[in-house]
């Protein structure tokens, strides 16, 4: 073991003596009092009342945004009971057959096909004879003009028939699955059920039913087209036959002037050359 020279131990002990008041001051009883922390410290308070005050702020307003929230959540009570309404449903064209003409019109506008209509169209309808070369032949250019006006008039109406009725038979034969998929929505629109009330969900519905009202609108877009060719066919023989009585007009007058001219001039010259008894 190594000893302590005494001269060493002499200083250590009178060194210690001498730190012993100030120490034992801090540690019992004694007050240090440091500015620059209580300054920190108070600020430091300050700061958290603050943060206490934004937080009772963000909570009143998360409290608000939920309880908004359930309220929106919320599904009216007996839907089908309140909204559920019932529509007229497509009817099948019908119609007698006592000849055996009618029933292939019925089954092409029921949606028997495009291919079905030509067919059932001029089985309905009575076929339409041209006239000879030589009979166009033996009449005058001007009849012949307007006899051809008129089978275009015929064959056009029949060709505006066979598309208005395609139209009918295809809106007929998607029928059935138009109104399957208006009930479906229909069902899932009035459910209750919380899978099909999600914002998801009523989007998907929401774009279900805007994809069907264009299709809606597609078929009733076709329809009037439909019925504007019928429209421009009936203008198309309207304008014939104002064609038709203007043309005559102007013939009967070029014939009227053609056949007075010879009396006119005649009467003229009796007129100069008569002379009173």
């Amino acid at each position: 073991m190594k000893y302590i020279p005494k001269k060493s131990a002499t200083i250590l002990i009178v060194a210690a003596l001498l730190l012993v008041p100030a120490v034992s001051r801090a540690q019992f009883g004694g007050v240090v009092f440091d500015p620059t922390n209580y300054k920190n410290a108070l600020l430091r308070y300050l700061q958290l009342q603050q943060q206490l005050l934004q937080l009772k702020q963000t909570y009143q307003q998360v409290w608000s945004h939920y309880q908004l929230a359930l309220q929106m959540s919320k599904n009216l009570q007996n839907m089908p009971a309140r909204y559920r309404a019932t529509f007229s449903q497509w009817r099948t064209f019908t119609a007698n057959d006592f000849y055996g003409n009618t029933t292939g019109w019925a089954s092409a506008v029921n949606g028997a096909g495009a291919q079905s209509v030509r067919p059932a169209y001029q089985r309905a309808t009575i076929p339409l004879l041209p006239y000879s070369q030589a009979d166009l032949n033996a009449i005058n250019a001007t009849d012949a003009q307007n006899l051809k006006s008129v089978y275009a008039s015929l064959e056009l109406a029949d060709g505006a028939n066979v598309s208005a009725l395609t139209t009918v038979g295809n809106i007929r034969a998607n029928s059935q699955t138009i109104q399957q998929q208006i009930a479906n929505l229909e069902q899932d629109s009035l459910s209750g059920e919380t899978s099909l009330n999600t914002e998801v969900g009523v989007l998907n519905k929401l774009n279900a039913s805007n994809v069907l009202t264009l299709r809606t609108l597609q078929d009733a877009n076709n329809l009037r087209v439909a019925a504007l060719e019928q429209q421009v066919l009936q203008a198309k023989q309207q304008r014939d036959i104002d064609a038709v009585n203007l043309n005559f007009a102007i013939q009967m007058r070029q014939q009227v002037t053609q056949n007075l001219a010879p009396f006119n001039s005649n009467l003229t010259r009796s007129l100069s050359s008569h002379r009173l008894p």
